[in-house]
């Protein structure tokens, strides 16, 4: 294994202790599990990581001790345990990151509970949840990707072990079934994103190339309506770079501007100017961050209708949302007559950073609360099973405490 990507937590395992309860209104005490590909904060693409620095950063504002378990440098209020040298951003993809990752991420929570002691285990990543079990903490995972029959399997198959945070409502319609403990969308904070009510004349299309998020579409809208597009995202795996090449690039003219990936800066920059956020996806996105940066800054989206987008895009208020792919170079046109300060307004009031740390302490609390009452009624089982021969086929007879039936 080479050195550059070897876990730098080396610490051997320790024994959890016993977790104290949390009660209704005392700060609590967290560890926020992260992937380890980018920065939190990232520098550009990672909207996993870009949640979990404002949601550290919204805990540490609410009195909570907060401990991010990750990755590359420190960026946030939280305190900051590496268990990597570095950043891995190569590996995305790979099952050996996200196994190895798992193990460092144990020890290190492991030693936590052990030494100052642990309330709730907040893990953001795919692995991570199987340690749920060596943790004896209460342990919350949010679901950032889409339930697919292979992840909905996953998620039942952690049962009660985990309590999962849905981060839509469209989400958690898709798997009913599931140990759902709560519904709490993104956020961000509004004062990062610089609002423009004077737009440029370009529609922007910012993502992943991806047949999930179709920039192809993107493309034939903006042409349709002679538009100029500008294309921002990630093109780095196999099926990434794929697709760029049978579908995106064979469709791109003179008026088309491929930005590639955008760093934090240029990301606020391309939003805040952009006639629309153009946003065609195919597939059952589970929330879409980029939706409400756009609107953030002053920016409607043009979007078609699958997934969270109705749940987050207010239709013919923050954005336009359609049906059908072909009614998307008219509405990047009509798009013109929606008024940039109700974006930002609706950011304000639904998807504010405050509502995230917020949604996530009661999510937590309600955690804790049912991981306490699991553990007594556990307990009283047990002790039930002491005193009563429940199992003999002569039927339940008191014992002397103590001993066993």
């Amino acid at each position: 294994m080479s050195s550059t990507h070897r876990p730098a937590w080396n610490a051997r395992p320790v024994p959890h202790t016993a977790v104290r309860p949390a009660d209704d209104t005392g700060p609590l005490r967290v560890a926020l599990v992260v992937p380890p590909y980018f920065d939190i904060p990232p520098h550009a693409y990672g909207g996993v990581e870009a949640v979990v620095a404002d949601l550290a950063d919204a805990l540490v504002a609410r009195g909570h001790s907060v401990t991010l378990v990750g990755a590359g440098r420190p960026g946030t209020r939280a305190r900051f345990v590496p268990v990597w040298d570095r950043t891995v951003p190569e590996l995305l993809g790979e099952p050996y990151p996200e196994v190895m990752h798992a193990i460092a991420a144990r020890r290190a929570v492991q030693r936590l509970a052990a030494t100052e002691g642990l309330d709730v285990v907040h893990d953001h990543t795919l692995a991570g949840p199987l340690n749920a079990p060596a943790y004896g903490v209460p342990t919350v995972v949010t679901v950032h990707g889409p339930v697919g029959p292979d992840m909905e399997r996953y998620y039942r198959e952690l049962g009660d072990d985990v309590h999962l945070v849905a981060i839509s409502d469209r989400q958690r319609e898709l798997a009913p079934g599931l140990n759902w403990t709560a519904t709490v969308h993104n956020g961000l904070r509004l004062a990062d994103w610089p609002f423009r009510a004077e737009k440029d004349d370009y529609a922007l299309f910012l993502g992943r190339f991806h047949p999930d998020k179709a920039p192809h579409l993107a493309l034939e809208a903006a042409h349709a309506a002679g538009l100029r597009l500008v294309l921002a995202g990630k093109c780095a795996e196999p099926v990434e770079k794929e697709y760029f090449e049978r579908e995106v690039k064979p469709r791109l003219t003179a008026t088309d501007h491929v930005f590639g990936v955008a760093d934090a800066d240029a990301k606020r920059e391309l939003l805040a100017n952009a006639r629309c956020l153009l946003f065609p996806i195919q597939w059952e996105e589970p929330f879409g961050m980029v939706m409400i940066e756009a609107m953030a800054c002053g920016t409607p989206v043009v979007a078609l209708r699958s997934g969270a987008v109705p749940e987050v895009v207010v239709d013919g208020v923050t954005g336009l949302v359609l049906d059908d792919p072909a009614g998307l170079p008219r509405a990047l046109h009509d798009v013109r007559d929606l008024d940039p300060a109700a974006c930002r307004a609706h950011v304000a009031a639904h998807f504010d950073v405050r509502g995230l740390g917020a949604g996530y302490e009661r999510a937590y609390r309600r955690a804790v609360e049912v991981s306490t009452l699991r553990r007594d009624y556990a307990g009283l089982d047990s002790a039930l099973d002491r005193a009563y021969n429940r199992f003999d086929s002569g039927g339940s007879q008191l014992q002397a405490s103590g001993e066993r039936a």
